[in-house]
């Protein structure tokens, strides 16, 4: 079944998803340092934008303006940060398999398709695996104290 939205509309709703990712992503890296999976999933929401950016250029439709850094905060602890992550990205499959059911275009339709397999085949089970691991995280903030987080590539 189709649902009736603009294309305006499904993009604008996907990219304002990307950006609020990737803006919460940036605030729990920086309370608790460049922290797995939240440094690799906050690239890939960075070209998840790059993505869809395009579209908008070829439909002429107007670009949302990014103000999500200053709607967010982190989770108190990064255990609450990879729950976030995994309920996050369960909403975010639903929404695209919503716009997915508006879009005709198969170009956006393609796009939207991968974003949303990034989603489930890749987010998903990396934040499943930050609930899942064994030594868990500390509970404070990057301040060197919280020798128990687990660093990404960029950490130490």
């Amino acid at each position: 079944m189709k649902i009736k939205m603009t294309l305006q509309q499904v993009l604008t709703e996907a990219l304002e998803d990307e950006y609020k990712a990737c803006a919460m992503y940036r605030k729990v890296i920086y309370k608790f340092g460049p922290v797995r999976p939240f440094v690799n999933i906050m690239e890939a929401e960075e070209r998840h934008i790059a993505a869809l950016i395009p579209l908008f250029k070829q439909y002429d439709i107007p670009i949302p303006e990014d103000n999500w850094d200053s709607r967010l905060q982190a989770p108190d602890t990064l255990r609450e940060a990879c729950q976030a992550g995994v309920d996050a990205e369960i909403e975010n499959m639903d929404m695209y398999e919503r716009l997915l059911a508006a879009t005709q275009e198969a170009n956006v339709s393609r796009v939207l398709s991968n974003l949303q397999a990034a989603s489930r085949d890749n987010h998903l089970p990396a934040f499943q695996r930050c609930l899942e691991r064994d030594e868990g995280y500390g509970q404070t903030e990057h301040s060197g104290k919280n020798v128990r987080a687990r660093r990404g590539r960029y950490g130490k």
